[in-house]
């Protein structure tokens, strides 16, 4: 079995002290040109667990 590593960019531009699990984003993987949102953790681990599967989520809602 082969595995792989991805090396992100991950940028928060908003957390709140009182509610860690409310935060706003930008993921970007290296190499790529698409950058992803994020607005709440489960976002984010969705986009980092997933990263194929959700580019191609979102190329086919555009």
């Amino acid at each position: 079995m082969r595995t792989s590593m991805n090396n992100y960019i991950l940028r928060i531009y908003r957390l709140s002290r009182k509610k860690p699990h409310s935060l706003v984003g930008l993921v970007e993987q290296v190499g790529v040109k698409e950058k992803k949102a994020f607005t709440n953790v489960q976002e984010l681990w969705e986009i980092l667990s997933h990263p194929k599967a959700h580019s191609i989520e979102r190329k086919k809602k555009n």
